[in-house]
């Protein structure tokens, strides 16, 4: 054939197109769920299906960093796919066991400064996607959006940083504003309940936006120094029961940083403060609470706002003889340097605390996230479990950090929110995580829901910690009400949701081993259905608590069932129900199991009183353990050297002790270096009980010297009523060092502390002085000054001064007294009696004569 035959072939042969780049890309997860991105001319866009029907319409992806501007003008540049099987357990949450199957799609795109891979991953409860930078960078914002349907029912949250507004019903269409996670939408028989997961210190946590026809992802910060991996963007998809109990946040979420979990232990807890808000601070009051928790076999006793040092490791020892563990409330702000943490939280673990409540840190920044970070490495060293109140909300934190046994980011009880609210919180914010909403208020608060109402919620509600709002006297004057409550455990092996509405009921059961717990609460006038389908074959059981005709004790019924009949309780508007469901033989008259009681013993120790132990000396310290009303086994009686101390002398054990029977030890222990006042512990200890009492010892700093400042002596002990006692500074209330100059009367002074009322604080003068003088008044920092008395004590406690009431502003009071023969001073400071709260209280130019 010529060439030219050829050429005209060539050009008569019709063109081959070239392969184009595909603009479309299906992400199919194992469920009925899929995700559909698109690339239209260079837009990308993520939708999520759900059966081939619409859940959320097409909303834009990208996001923009200080070099590069990732959401438009993009170019596709390539895709792998994989399969995610995942298997973990938890020691709290919905379910014990986790087992997850996602699909996930890797997409690479392309602009004309940078370039990032979209991983999207399907899973059957839903789709989440994130974005993978190629390295660090600082991300400038997120066009990351979410579309429902306009019409679609929205139940929203109004954006705090600390979650605690009350839901609203609206639409997709008609809801403006701000919203904070999780957010749920109704399209049809199709759910979408909106969130984010695997926030931490790699970035910022983020919020809702309704802009346009859909809601955009807001970051807390402008700026947001990323690793180069954002969290996850979650949409949680299905028919109501697969939203509400899906675990698809915790299985996004980076897996488990601790090796060991033994030491993780959920429980019910004793909790005064919404009962009683001055109880935190009264030793006789907590013991009362913790005897209340050792009675009904809850396993904690939480000390919230308010306690002290000077009582809380003898509350500690008093609660562990009984079978009960502390929990200890304390400010964000307390542990917000590398030095507090490293000396507050070793301290608290010392005295023998389980945990902590961290309140108050009402932030989604990426700084305070890094503070989450840094506490959770640090307690979970010591061993320390984690309740965040005045948090974020949960976002797969309890999945990689176990010890996080609750979260608050609820309007709970302590809000009092209307009852009609709460059937809301169990499809929408406990979905994601453990909540902390306090329930059971018998007898505190608007009283609006009903008693049995109530009493359901531990069930409704899932939390590794439940803290019982009211005062043991309440449960008390409601017995079968504390009966049902001693029997309900805080941690599940499966969850079911049987029967509900956000916007009215929710009937729900959660097994614990052998036995099913149902909880019902309603909002409305209804006959609430429990179908016990899930029981499986045979018969059951069931006791049910139920309210009276009028409020009051609920009311107890027992019927046998099987697993294909229907529980039904009729409830009155705010009203509710709970059962307990057991295997039924005959005979079997209750499902009701025993109530663990730890048996009598006592311990006693000598030296009596506080020994000065100067360092390097040693104290000779004796410990008899008496057994008391029931035979106990492998017993340890032992003396414990702290930190920096050393001790001597056998470890005295026993096989076996019978009633009425006592062991003894005897050991030296040689003070270490540090000064101040120590516990020197005896603890005897038979299978997880454990009985402590301590001989108290003081390392003596050297004496003062002549002409010494207050200010510059090492306090012995301190306590004050607002933020740490300030050296050389007035008290502003929150962090040391946030306070002023000190000033009186218009005079500023260098030297003095700052305090504010009640304080008190300790000074060792070694009997070694003969005067104190100082000037004493209140700071003039404070606009509105109330009124305070300053006094002086001695050992124990011997009164040596007292100023009489200072009121308002004027000069500083000049004080004079004789110290001769004093080992130890206390400088105290008490409200003047008006109750007003400016009582910033100073001693200034405060030396000795020695």
């Amino acid at each position: 054939m010529s060439r030219l035959l050829v050429l005209v072939l060539a050009l008569l042969l019709p063109a081959v197109p070239a392969h184009a780049a595909p603009t479309s890309w299906t992400v199919t997860g194992p469920g009925q769920v899929t995700a559909e991105v698109a690339l239209n001319s260079g837009n990308l866009t993520l939708a999520v299906r759900r059966q081939g029907r619409t859940v959320l319409q097409p909303a834009r992806v990208g996001l923009t960093t200080t070099t590069a501007d990732l959401t438009s003008g993009l170019t596709f540049t390539g895709r792998a796919d994989r399969v995610v099987i995942e298997r973990y357990s938890m020691p709290h949450g919905k379910r014990a066991q986790r087992a997850t199957r996602m699909t996930e799609t890797r997409l690479g795109f392309r602009a004309a400064s940078g370039g990032f891979d979209l991983v999207v991953r399907a899973a059957p409860d839903g789709v989440a996607y994130r974005y993978v930078l190629p390295a660090a960078a600082t991300v400038t914002g997120e066009a990351s959006s979410f579309s429902p349907p306009a019409g679609s029912k929205a139940w929203l949250l109004p954006y705090n940083a600390w979650y605690e507004a009350n839901r609203v019903r609206t639409t997709a269409g008609e809801a403006t504003g701000d919203f904070g996670y999780p957010s749920l939408f109704q399209n049809g028989q199709d759910f979408a309940l909106l969130t984010e997961s695997d926030v931490d210190g790699r970035y910022a946590g983020s919020r809702l936006r309704k802009q346009g026809d859909g809601f955009q992802v807001v970051l807390a910060d402008d700026r947001v120094d990323s690793t180069g991996t954002t969290p996850w963007r979650t949409a949680i998809v299905g028919d109501l029961k697969t939203v509400s109990t899906s675990t698809l946040v915790d299985d996004l979420a980076t897996p488990s940083k601790l090796a060991d979990q033994t030491w993780i232990e959920p429980g019910k807890v004793a909790w005064s403060w919404l009962s009683e808000h001055a109880s935190p601070s009264d030793f006789a009051r907590q013991k009362q609470y913790v005897d209340f928790a050792a009675r009904n076999g809850w396993e904690y006793a939480l000390v919230d706002e308010g306690w002290s040092s000077e009582w809380v490791p003898e509350l500690i020892r008093h609660a562990r003889a009984r079978g009960v563990e502390i929990l200890l409330w304390l400010r964000w702000s307390d542990l917000d340097t590398p030095q507090e943490r490293d000396t507050v939280l070793p301290r608290i673990k010392q005295w023998g605390a389980k945990g902590v409540k961290l309140d108050f840190m009402e932030s989604d920044s990426q700084d305070r996230y890094r503070w989450y970070d840094a506490v959770l490495q640090k307690t979970a060293d010591l061993e320390l479990m984690v309740n965040f109140h005045g948090s974020t909300i949960p976002h797969g934190l309890a999945r990689t950090w176990p010890h996080v046994l609750t979260m608050e980011a609820v309007r709970g009880a302590e809000n009092h929110p209307p009852a009609a609210n709460n059937p809301v919180q169990f499809f929408t914010r406990n979905v994601v995580g453990s909540m902390d909403y306090t329930p059971v208020s018998l007898e505190v608060g608007t009283k609006e829901a009903s008693i049995a109402h109530e009493v359901a919620l531990p069930v409704v509600y899932e939390s590794g910690w439940t803290h019982f709002a009211d005062k043991p006297e309440a449960y008390e004057r409601h017995p079968q009400a504390l009966r049902y409550l001693n029997q309900v455990p805080t941690t599940w092996d499966e969850t079911h949701l049987l029967d509900g509405d956000p916007d009215t009921h929710a009937v729900v059961a959660r097994r614990h081993g052998d036995r099913w717990f149902v909880g019902g609460i309603t909002a409305e006038d209804r006959t609430l259905q429990a179908p016990l389908g899930f029981l499986g074959g045979g018969q059951w059981l069931v006791e049910t608590v139920r309210d009276p005709a009028t409020r009051a004790d609920v009311v107890r019924d027992t019927q046998v069932l099987r697993g294909g009949d229907t529980l039904s309780v009729p409830a009155r508007r705010h009203g509710g129900f709970a059962a307990v469901l057991c295997r039924y033989r005959p005979g079997l008259r209750t499902c009701d199991q025993p109530i663990r009681q730890v048996p009598r013993t006592t311990l006693t120790v000598s030296p009596a009183g506080t020994t000065d132990t100067p360092p390097g000396s040693s104290i000779e310290v004796s410990g008899t353990f008496t057994n008391g009303d029931q035979e106990i086994r492998d017993v340890r009686l032992a003396a414990t050297a702290p930190e920096g101390w050393s001790v001597t002398g056998p470890v005295v054990r026993r096989a076996r002790m019978a009633p009425g029977e006592s062991i003894s030890g005897r050991w030296q222990l040689r003070a270490g270096t540090r000064t101040g006042a120590v516990d020197l512990p005896v603890v005897a200890t038979f299978g997880e009980v454990h009985v402590e009492q301590a001989v108290k010892a003081f390392v003596p700093p050297p004496p003062p010297r002549n002409g010494a400042q207050v200010s510059d002596l090492p306090f012995t002990s301190e306590t004050n009523g607002w933020g740490p006692v300030e050296r050389d500074r007035s008290n502003g209330e929150n962090s040391g060092g946030d306070g002023g100059p000190l000033s009186v009367g218009g005079v500023t002074y260098a030297k003095g502390i700052g305090v504010h009322a009640p304080s008190e604080v300790s000074v060792y003068l070694g009997r070694a002085c003969e005067r104190f003088t100082a000037k004493i008044g209140l700071d003039d920092e404070t606009t509105e000054p109330g009124s305070v008395v300053f006094q002086l004590t001695g050992d124990d406690g011997k009164p040596l001064y007292d100023s009489g009431i200072v009121r308002g502003k004027g000069a500083a009071l000049p004080v004079d007294v004789d110290v001769t023969g004093v080992r130890m001073l206390g400088l105290r400071v008490t409200d003047g009696g008006d109750g007003r709260n400016f009582d910033h209280a100073d001693w200034v130019e405060a030396a000795l004569t020695c």
